[in-house]
């Protein structure tokens, strides 16, 4: 979660389009793009993390290119209807289709691929592989 927020609560809001900014691999070498949008919460970022710096086994360089902004409100479970807006239960990043959810570099294109599968598999969307466009 962030370390200072505007505004406690946030409305839902709708996900149109495709994804302008961070759509390209910036850091690393590979990167695992989203193809559809969604919510994508603290919680699966950090799973999709350990995955891939787990298998990595301290090789190469893993970068983040999400962070969760958005807080989710839930109310209690057999709570009566009414009596306003739940509390903020969790927080999530609001994803566009054609957005870099990470990025590796530093290793070779195979051992990138397996560790980003497994990062892929504790997404909620469906993402694809990608490479780098130009060498820098």
């Amino acid at each position: 979660m962030p370390k200072r927020i505007k505004f406690r609560k946030s409305q839902r809001g709708r996900i149109r389009g495709k994804a302008s900014r961070g759509n390209s691999v910036a850091f690393g070498e590979f990167g695992l793009q989203a193809l559809e949008p969604g919510w994508i919460t603290a919680r699966q970022i950090e799973a999709g993390r350990v995955a891939a710096t787990h298998f990595l086994a301290r090789e190469g360089k893993l970068h983040l290119r999400l962070f969760p902004h958005k807080p989710i409100s839930g109310k209690p479970l057999e709570t009566r209807m009414g009596k306003g807006k739940g509390e903020p239960s969790h927080w999530v990043a609001v994803v566009k289709a054609g957005h870099v959810i990470y990025e590796l570099g530093g290793v070779a294109e195979d051992i990138a691929k397996q560790a980003l599968n497994r990062t892929a598999r504790k997404m909620p969307v469906r993402t694809r592989f990608v490479r780098r466009r130009h060498k820098l």
